[in-house]
């Protein structure tokens, strides 16, 4: 059998609920007997392209090995599907509830975060042919600009929203609307003791979407512009006020300084308790600098109102940078490619995207450890999900033989040993 490891993934969408919640939410009456359950068909799609899938023909690595996977729909069928959630009025909202409730699941087997940081971003996806929705972006190319949100402790995608390539970073209808999504995805049994932050780039420094986030108790850090006013309160920052920024682990940088101004700015129109804080630190060797750079130095501005030191707020904020990673990873798990014509049939196509997202990461939560339960999905796929095996049937038992010499042969029957033991769904 080829791809043996990827059988781990479609196991797991079993033993979380997944596929019994998506069975559920979309149940077809009067489908006839023999048919395809159409839960079982976006599982399916969801383990191709956590496989590495791009296409809807891309089935076939899950089809062609039914002995492994099981009974497979055809890519017609695995169509039909899409096109009737894109369809029906409230079947989309069914599958994010589905979503939903095997987050729950999850949460319940691997344990819940108290801190959940909703990592709010939008990305250019190109098109390259007159698709619906389709149109020019602010780089000048053509296609999608979707707005996506996930959970930065738990690498989870909580929502995305497909939107036409002219639609604006900073639209804070949009903003909402996904983050709102991302809220509904939270379990309800933990989201009131949860602490929420908000953290987007500059794009979220916009009244209407802080307004939003103040009313739902939800704490922000977004980026800010470093207008004429916050360039000369910068430049009247004393040296003694600025104080060393901090890595990741909170050990001192090399290069870096981090300094607060909300004393000398005018924040009124801002939700009360309002901070700004600033970081400079010198270009690297070869950079180019601009104008608006002073001193040799750069700037980047910040506006929370969440308490604590500067240099603390700012490096979590630079953490943001790992939204990036998410978006690179998905774009190689579907994302890159929107298959269809049909503007809703792409919506339809981006949530099993993120099915598929959280399909790897919840494997890797709920059996994997140490580096591979960190890994990227591409080295995930090298190492686990394309091993090939045999599959012996022996006394009515199928049994999966993986190649002894196979470097991660020894985590790949742990990981398959750990999901065994996972306590099935009820219901």
């Amino acid at each position: 059998m080829s791809h043996a490891g990827s059988a781990l993934l479609a196991r797991v969408a079993d033993k979380t609920g997944l596929t019994g919640a998506l069975s559920a939410a979309l149940a077809e009456p009067g489908l006839r007997a023999g048919s395809h359950d159409r839960g079982s068909v976006i599982r399916d799609l969801a383990v191709m392209l956590a496989d590495g899938g791009d296409c809807l023909a891309d089935l076939g690595a899950v089809g062609d090995q039914a002995a492994l996977f099981g009974p497979t729909a055809s890519t017609s069928t695995a169509f039909r599907v899409i096109d009737r959630i894109a369809s029906t009025p409230g079947l989309l909202d069914a599958l994010r509830g589905a979503h939903a409730r095997a987050r729950g699941r999850v949460w319940e087997l691997a344990g819940a975060p108290s801190r959940l940081t909703i990592e709010l971003d939008a990305t250019l996806i190109a098109a390259h042919s007159d698709k619906e929705g389709a149109a020019g972006n602010f780089k000048g190319g053509y296609g999608f600009h979707p707005m996506l949100a996930y959970a930065d402790e738990t690498g989870e995608a909580l929502a995305g929203e497909l939107r036409p390539g002219n639609a604006g970073a900073n639209t804070a209808a949009d903003q909402v609307a996904v983050a709102e999504q991302a809220l509904a995805q939270i379990p309800a049994a933990h989201i009131e003791n949860i602490d929420l932050l908000l953290r987007v780039d500059s794009a979220g420094a916009c009244h209407d979407l802080l307004d939003w986030a103040r009313e739902a108790s939800i704490r922000f850090s977004v980026g800010y512009d470093l207008t004429e006013t916050i360039r000369v309160a910068i430049e009247q920052i004393p040296d003694g006020d600025w104080v060393c920024s901090l890595d990741q682990d909170g050990a001192k940088r090399p290069n870096g300084q981090v300094a607060e101004i909300t004393d000398r700015l005018d924040l009124e129109s801002w939700p009360d308790g309002c901070r700004v804080l600033v970081r400079r630190e010198r270009a690297h060797p070869g950079a180019q600098l601009t104008f608006t750079d002073h001193d040799g130095h750069r700037f980047q501005a910040i506006l929370t109102d969440q308490t604590g030191d500067a240099a603390t707020l700012e490096r979590d904020h630079r953490g943001r940078a790992r939204v990036e990673d998410h978006i690179r990873n998905d774009k190689d798990t579907g994302l890159r490619n929107l298959p269809f014509r049909d503007f809703e049939h792409n919506r339809v196509w981006l949530e099993i995207v993120r099915l598929a997202h959280d399909l790897i990461c919840w494997t890797q939560r709920l059996l994997l450890t140490g580096e591979l339960a960190k890994a990227e999905p591409k080295r995930l796929r090298y190492r686990l999900l394309h091993v090939a095996a045999r599959l012996a049937f022996h006394a009515r038992t199928a049994t999966l033989r993986l190649q002894a010499s196979w470097p991660w042969a020894g985590e790949l029957a742990a990981a398959f040993a750990r999901l065994k033991a996972l306590p099935a769904p009820a219901g």
